[in-house]
């Protein structure tokens, strides 16, 4: 009886290389994307300009319209020390399908109306 080893061709092991690569980048971006933030402390931007700095851990549950330049509006919720955008007069909603601002990767953007929630870096706050 002849035994011939088996011998993995090198297109299979290449291919699991990089699928093994692929899935470690994966796990990475998704632990980095959803890290918490250090700071609660939140920045409220439009027209690259901070219209407002807001504290989480000492906001009390409130909501306010924001105004854009071309006349539409974004309403900000502050609900239990969390932020989001809970309505809005643009098309797509994009903005309010995000939810509440978690990571201090991925900010709640209005793009229609130029707003931005994200959270603060360190030392950018007064």
């Amino acid at each position: 009886m002849n035994e011939t080893a088996f011998k993995p061709d090198k297109k299979i092991i290449i291919l699991l290389i990089l699928t093994v690569l692929i899935l470690i980048l994966c796990i990475i971006w998704t632990v980095s994307a959803f890290r918490k933030p250090e700071s609660r402390k939140v920045l409220i931007i439009q027209d690259n300009q901070i219209i407002q700095e807001i504290s989480l851990d000492s906001a009390e549950n409130q909501e306010f319209k924001i105004l854009s330049a071309d006349g539409g509006w974004n309403l900000i919720r502050i609900e239990n020390h969390e932020i989001c955008i809970s309505d809005a007069d643009c098309p797509d909603q994009t903005c309010v399908k995000t939810g509440v601002l978690r990571s201090e990767n991925l900010p709640v953007v209005c793009l229609p109306h130029k707003l931005i929630i994200r959270f603060a870096e360190e030392g950018e706050i007064s």
